[in-house]
């Protein structure tokens, strides 16, 4: 596969990955490596990417954070940054995130900061991470149960997908990506679309192809607007109320937290509802995505004191402005709205389609 190039950096694939990594370290001569890695991923990632890096006399040195987005926190960056001083890392240190979302979010985050700034590489081990995460240059961490509300815009010197490591996932780690790439679809590409929820006409080795589709749809808007000014702003699609929805899962004891996927699900089926109130889009669409997402993701009980707190959520949303929650709607599959204001009871009414 071609290499894509984005704004500051280029997202390599496969065997490619490790030339390309191999070549960068030989040129560079970072003063020391360090790999971040979550639990996980030390155990079913670290040895086959350590066999395929050339660091020569550089020394690596691993750093394992616990697994899990209730670990994207300020206090295990300062473990990390801690952990990196401890080690002597300079300026010309290089850090790699080898992991999924929340390992690219926080390592990207880290090496953006520590000593304002060191040159960081993802290399994404989840589907979510290699389609969405680990691509565009958002790096950052949770303020307690509010996702990504500490952060920073900032690309890494590359990306390395290499969808061997997909091998290694559960199911539903699987799963909760393909959300992201059925989110492209819905704001960028019908056809694209159309051939995610169709996917019985495939096989395991189309997988490669949708995910470089999916970065290439990605990197598109990210290049065109890399600080979110206007058209990134699409990428948002389903995220308000998704957003919302995963907190609230996560920081409530009586409730199962929902993967990124699973809560980005509900919010796209909530927020297509929401489209067809709004932005006119066609009711006989919004049965086609309903049914595309409901292929492939379970429907989530929510009761109305659920919806009370998530909507009170929606107050930290990011896209927000002077107080007012923005959302990201379609007119149509393919072409998404952004900035639109929407009234609580709507809300309520999304929700209420939901559960029905």
């Amino acid at each position: 596969m071609d290499s894509i190039s984005t704004k500051n950096a280029v997202v390599y694939f496969n065997s490619e990955v490790y030339i390309e990594l191999n070549k960068y370290i030989e040129t560079t001569q970072p003063s020391k490596i360090f790999v971040l890695v979550d639990t996980n991923t030390h155990d079913y990632c670290l040895p086959k990417f350590l066999e395929q890096v050339e660091s020569g006399d550089i020394d690596i040195e691993v750093m394992e954070m616990p697994n899990g987005e209730e670990n994207k926190s300020i206090d295990i960056c300062t473990g990390v940054w801690e952990a990196m001083s401890e080690y002597n890392a300079d300026r010309k240190s290089l850090l790699i995130n080898l992991g999924g979302g929340v390992v690219t979010d926080l390592g990207g985050f880290v090496a953006s900061t520590y000593m304002r700034g060191i040159a960081y590489i993802n290399i994404p081990t989840t589907l979510l991470a290699m389609v969405d995460a680990s691509v565009g240059g958002k790096t950052g961490v949770d303020l307690g149960a509010l996702k990504n509300q500490v952060g920073v815009i900032n690309e890494g010197e590359m990306v390395g997908v290499d969808t061997s490591f997909l091998d290694t996932l559960a199911p539903k780690e699987m799963v909760s990506g393909f959300a992201e790439m059925l989110k492209h679809g819905l704001i960028f590409d019908k056809d694209y679309w159309n051939t995610l929820t169709h996917l019985e006409a495939l096989d395991i080795s189309d997988l490669d192809q949708l995910i470089y589709d999916s970065v290439v749809i990605k990197n598109k808007v990210v290049t065109s607007d890399p600080t979110e000014q206007g058209l990134r702003k699409i990428l948002n699609f389903g995220h308000t109320l998704g957003h919302a929805i995963e907190s609230y899962f996560l920081e409530n004891a009586d409730k199962t937290p929902l993967l990124h996927g699973e809560a980005i699900a509900i919010g796209m089926l909530l927020e297509s509802y929401l489209s067809t109130k709004i932005c006119g889009l066609p009711k006989e669409e919004l049965k086609i995505i309903n049914e595309g997402i409901l292929k492939t993701f379970t429907k989530v009980p929510i009761t109305k004191n659920d919806q009370k707190v998530i909507i009170d959520l929606l107050q930290y949303d990011k896209k927000n402005s002077h107080g007012i929650v923005k959302f990201v709607l379609l007119e149509a599959i393919g072409q998404p709205k952004i900035d639109c204001i929407v009234s609580n009871e709507l809300i309520e009414e999304a929700f209420d389609y939901y559960e029905s």
